[in-house]
């Protein structure tokens, strides 16, 4: 395991959010491997799948180890683009392919290396995937800090699975291994809900944040949301906002809401996430308004020209991947600037006590709060 010690050492977080106490890969990575390396040597070409791999991690480190065509799934488009980086800088090229989390990813793996997901459903949908995808011979480690970890894992992967056993914890870190695939049954997602707040069901994939419900902070930032106007303009007259951004759309609850509030205007939704992508494309498809919803995969507003938007609605994420960092929320509210018109609106959402508003106020304009309570603050900014 050296050579995947002098690899770890050599990895960046790139393009991704960084900051001096984030790193590129955890305890989780090295135990995974160390766990699974004498088949990880013995693999043939195609046998190995990795999800949930942050920065290229687990996928180099299995290369490191003689795995080759290697599967690989990341819901979060900046993880998928730190792989491909380390993968091209440090001479890996070649050696992996990325795939959504379908029967192309999974179809005759034979051994599957996973960090575990913050959520239950997360799991669910992945070990669906593998046991109704995967080699019946399957092999799965599955790995997390151990202070992330819950007995509920055991139980959602032995749904799956015939056998589920634990590992010692090394290093404040513990991998899970499931082995004997069942059957499957149906699909458990996509799973739609509904709320009286909402004239439209709500889509959502295991990854999908907010699941499909409308979480306390959307909801806050909705009931308020009549007084945006065209141009980030006051709140007594005047038409609504031509060109909407819903940035970070989740399961699609603030685009869809824009779109049906004002019928005339043109609605960007955009996320890094796959499964939020996928959620947002079928809540919009259910309500109607999909033809005036265009939607992205994309890092913060890269998927939007300069100038364009003249609303945009920010219910930030707190953490990234199990790490919780303001630092996220920080980088999409700075990108808001580039892409707002002249007076244009941001409206954000979030914890009251992340305190967000002096940033608001230096990277975009004058604020005013709209909405409080004891939990969640909104607040509206228009670009000086």
């Amino acid at each position: 395991m050296e050579a995947v010690a002098e690899l770890f050492a050599r990895l960046s977080r790139h393009p991704d959010f960084d900051a001096p106490e984030l790193q590129a890969y955890d305890a989780a990575d090295e135990l995974i491997l160390d766990t699974a390396a004498a088949e990880l040597r013995e693999a043939g070409d195609g046998d190995v799948v990795v999800i949930g791999d942050r920065h290229g991690a687990l996928t180099l480190g299995a290369a490191v180890l003689g795995a080759r065509a290697i599967r690989v799934h990341q819901d979060p488009l900046l993880g998928e683009l730190a792989l491909q980086a380390n993968a091209e800088r440090l001479g890996f090229a070649g050696l992996h392919a990325s795939h959504p989390l379908d029967e192309s990813l999974l179809r005759g793996a034979r051994l599957v290396l996973l960090q575990l997901p913050r959520g239950l459903d997360a799991l669910d949908e992945i070990a669906w995937s593998i046991a109704r995808w995967a080699h019946p011979g399957v092999r799965v480690y599955a790995g997390g800090r151990v202070k992330h970890m819950t007995v509920a894992q055991n139980g959602v992967l032995g749904r799956y699975f015939g056998e589920v056993s634990a590992g010692l914890g090394r290093r404040k870190a513990r991998v899970l291994t499931a082995s004997g695939p069942r059957d499957a049954g149906p699909a458990p997602f996509p799973r739609w809900g509904s709320d009286p707040a909402l004239a439209f069901r709500v889509a959502a994939f295991g990854t999908t944040f907010g699941g499909a419900t409308l979480d306390h902070g959307s909801r806050l930032l909705l009931e308020g949301l009549g007084d945006a106007q065209a141009g980030g303009g006051s709140p007594d007259g005047g038409a609504g906002p031509a060109r909407v951004v819903d940035l970070g759309c989740g399961n699609g609850v603030l685009a869809v809401s824009a779109a049906l509030r004002w019928s005339a205007a043109r609605v960007a939704a955009t996320d890094q996430s796959t499964a939020a992508v996928a959620a947002t494309r079928l809540t919009a498809m259910e309500a109607g308004v999909a033809d005036r919803v265009a939607i992205h995969r994309a890092d913060a507003l890269d998927a939007v020209p300069d100038g364009w938007a003249e609303l945009i609605l920010l219910n930030p994420p707190f953490h990234t991947g199990s790490t919780v960092h303001a630092g996220v929320a920080h980088r999409l509210i700075r990108a808001c600037r580039r892409a707002l018109a002249p007076g244009g609106e941001l409206r954000l959402v979030f914890n009251s006590h992340l305190r967000y508003r002096s940033l608001v106020e230096r990277e975009v304009g004058p604020v005013r709060e709209v909405a409080r309570d004891r939990t969640f603050t909104v607040l509206s900014a228009t670009l000086r």
